[in-house]
């Protein structure tokens, strides 16, 4: 069928759905919810057979949906209406929910259903159970919805008895809404009203007297040490520790509000703070999650497993460092195998580009960024005593694409979403080593079409084009599972050691025909006119990103429908 997506953004889901539907056969082209003129001139042109909204704010125009058939993806079981629906499902401790394909009409949320789905709720921010179970079951229900529009199946009315009292109409929520009370709400609380803010809007209140929005919230098992509920009594790996009325919780990041000093960036809540947390005393958390503290290092027997879960997979230069430390401490230990295990929602994104922008001169500290990274890369790629495997559990962007190619193997769980390609930033060169690391995996011709397609993959479909060595599980614990089994497979491989010598022998003979050096200075020789040359394109890429500002148009490579009438 020729689909036309209509969204918001090119978010994580959304890029899923188009990955997947054009491995499907479809023909798949989009445009970004600018106005009702632009949607309108977007049908005209694209002539699609269905129109499909995977992440619309607004509704669809009147005369849109009365000529095409629409489908809209909706993140609540069925009958939940509103904007803010995994929100209200997270603060309120929502023990399962689900997903609502539904055809448009003239209400939002409220038309006839295609397909639905329900999951169980995991303790986790709404971020993370949007790019995992609300994502994996759109998959299934967007599928499911299509075929019964391509066999003329009539959708079915919202049936008030299935729908129960949780399937109503719910406002979009307000930080009135979201607000914690430090005095009367318990941990328990606290992490859902932050979890239920993720990414976007966050929670409003203030810290040390400054107002801010609160992200990423951790629970501290040994609590505050009897500190008076609200009080901030520590700061540790970029975080501080705010005392509830029953423990206390780790805030890894804020976002200061404008004319308070601080940048108004999502930032690590320290570096927000800044003088503010001079007298707070260093703390460790007393015990580690599957995201926080970002980095942490666990052996059975002949595998190391490194896990580093970064927020949002960003890695500033401080990051990529202590990374590049980590991966060196492993490789001194006597292991065989060393499983580099990401986060179970990224794997990694690359650049920082939230602490570049914060940066009072973006440029040198994109340079720093990039030249920590590559240490990091080249730490991985030097590894002689080990074999090294990435197991992808989460997306990947960027540079933490080529990131993971510097391992031996590369395993990804099958439905991530991969952009291993820099352009859509500026036109960004890019450089961990990618020119050496991409075409060894695929051939240069290859090569050259991935970097520049701008498009997402998953992990199924970069498995088929060689980027990774295998695809494989539906969800990222299960995954894992199966890479450490993987990992201590190679481990007890009778022929470890020549593993390990052909390891060498490539390397050598690599490094013979063109050293890693060269391709080092001629990817930075690159990246130097993209930081510091005349053409601004990444700096002005990168501020419109961090601060979200909406497009005026849609991307070419996206809006394939204009393409064609431009040829």
């Amino acid at each position: 069928m020729r689909i036309l997506f209509l969204a918001h953004a090119f978010n994580s889901l959304t890029q899923r759905l188009w990955a997947e539907l054009e491995g499907d056969g479809h023909e798949v082209t989009l445009e970004l919810d600018v106005n009702d003129a632009v949607t309108g001139e977007a049908v005209a042109l694209a002539q699609p057979d269905l129109v499909i909204a995977p992440f619309l704010k607004r509704r669809i125009p009147d005369a849109v949906w009365r000529a095409v058939p629409c489908l809209v993806v909706h993140p609540g079981i069925e009958g939940d209406r509103g904007p803010s629906a995994l929100d209200w499902a997270v603060q309120e401790g929502e023990r399962d929910w689900g997903v609502t394909v539904l055809e448009a009409n003239g209400e939002m949320d409220a038309g006839d259903i295609r397909a639905s789905a329900t999951f169980a709720m995991r303790d986790a921010s709404k971020g993370s159970l949007y790019r995992n179970e609300v994502t994996e079951s759109a998959v299934a229900c967007l599928r499911e919805a299509i075929d019964g529009v391509r066999r003329g199946v009539r959708p079915r009315p919202l049936d008030p008895a299935r729908a129960g009292v949780r399937g109503r109409w719910r406002p979009a929520m307000k930080q009135a809404d979201r607000a914690i009370d430090w005095t009367r709400d318990d941990t328990a609380t606290v992490l859902r009203k932050v979890r239920a803010a993720d990414g976007v809007p966050g929670v409003r209140d203030a810290i040390l007297g400054l107002a801010c929005h609160l992200f990423d919230a951790h629970a501290e098992p040994a609590g505050a040490g009897g500190a008076p509920a609200g009080a901030v009594v520590a700061q540790g790996e970029g975080a501080v520790l705010r005392a509830t009325r029953d423990g206390a919780v780790w805030l890894t990041h804020l976002r200061a509000l404008p004319g308070d000093g601080a940048p108004p960036l999502k930032l690590p809540a320290v570096r927000v703070l800044g003088e503010r947390a001079a007298a707070l005393p260093p703390c460790r958390p007393s015990a580690a999650g599957a995201t926080w503290p970002a980095i942490r290092y666990e052996e059975d027997d002949a595998v190391g497993v490194l896990h580093f879960a970064f927020y949002n997979g960003a890695m500033s230069t401080d990051a990529c460092r202590a990374l590049r430390d980590a991966v060196l401490a492993a490789r001194a230990r006597p292991i065989r195998v060393l499983l580099l295990a990401g986060g179970p929602d990224f794997w990694s994104n690359g650049l920082d580009l939230a602490a570049i922008e914060a940066a009072d001169q973006p440029a040198d500290a994109s340079w720093r960024n990039i030249e920590a990274m590559n240490d990091l890369v080249l730490a991985i790629l030097s590894a002689e005593r080990q074999v090294t495997i990435a197991a992808l559990q989460g997306n990947a962007g960027a540079g933490g694409c080529f990131l993971a190619l510097a391992a031996d193997r590369v395993l990804a769980r099958r439905g991530i979403v991969l952009n291993p390609h820099y352009k859509a930033m500026g036109n960004l060169y890019g450089s961990e080593y990618w020119t050496y690391l991409l075409p060894r995996r695929v051939g240069p011709a290859r090569a050259a079409a991935i970097v520049a397609n701008r498009l997402p993959l998953t992990g199924a479909q970069a498995a088929a084009l060689g980027l990774v060595d295998e695809a494989f599980g539906d969800a990222a614990p299960a995954f894992l599972a199966q890479a450490r089994l993987r990992a201590h497979a190679v481990a007890a491989d009778p022929r470890f050691g020549q593993l390990l010598t052909g390891k060498a022998a490539r390397r050598a003979a690599d490094e013979a025909e063109k050293p890693l050096a060269r391709y080092r200075d001629e990817e930075l020789a690159r990246m130097k006119l993209n930081f510091f040359g005349f053409d601004p394109s990444y700096h002005v890429a990168r501020h419109h990103f961090i601060h979200k500002l909406p497009k005026a148009r849609t991307p070419s490579f996206l809006a394939r429908h204009r393409a064609l009438r431009a040829r």
